[in-house]
């Protein structure tokens, strides 16, 4: 009896410390964007300037690749019962995370010569800060679920999938702000 209690404390505290992480993910974003919106109401002529430079359409499709990958951490959840089974979708997911990153990649290479211009580089400096950041979730998430799927664990699956759906949240917050305001 002792030893079940125990280990209900034990997952509580988890889902705390879960929990703590994921709001203070949000809080750190909630920040960035936060900035990013209040400077672009200083400066809302060279920012609307700065968007003309970035390119929504793949800023688009990397969304599209993000859900899709979230939709497969969803069939992982469904199935995670039965262990074996959340491999493939975590590593689909995964896949789809290192696209995602690699898109993204692209996509700087066609605006870091824009961030060299006076009259943007308040904007790409903080549109750099903000989707780099998020870059570097997605990058060490995908890295997550890949460990993830190779050794699955219910309680590790419960915490990856809460943080990649994060990071999907996050981006979905993102997109419309920096492009299509």
């Amino acid at each position: 009896m002792a030893m079940q209690t125990s280990l209900q404390d034990e997952a509580k505290d988890d889902h705390m410390l879960l929990w703590i992480l994921v709001w203070s993910e949000l809080i750190a974003f909630g920040i960035l964007i936060l900035g990013f919106l209040v400077v672009s109401t200083f400066d809302a002529q060279a920012f609307e300037l700065a968007r003309l430079h970035l390119r929504p359409g793949i800023a688009g499709a990397n969304t599209l690749i993000l859900l899709v990958s979230g939709y497969f951490v969803a069939v992982a959840m469904r199935s995670r019962l039965d262990l074996e089974a959340v491999k493939r979708p975590l590593t689909i997911a995964a896949l789809l995370g290192f696209c995602f990153v690699a898109v993204k990649l692209f996509e700087y290479w066609g605006e870091v010569r824009y961030a060299q211009d006076a009259t943007l580089d308040t904007f790409f400096e903080l549109y750099f800060i903000i989707t780099g950041f998020h870059l570097l979730h997605v990058f060490f998430g995908a890295i997550a679920l890949l460990l993830v799927a190779w050794r699955p664990a219910r309680e590790n699956l419960v915490l990856i999938a809460t943080l990649w759906h994060v990071i999907d949240l996050v981006w979905l917050v993102i997109f419309p702000i920096l492009y299509l305001a």
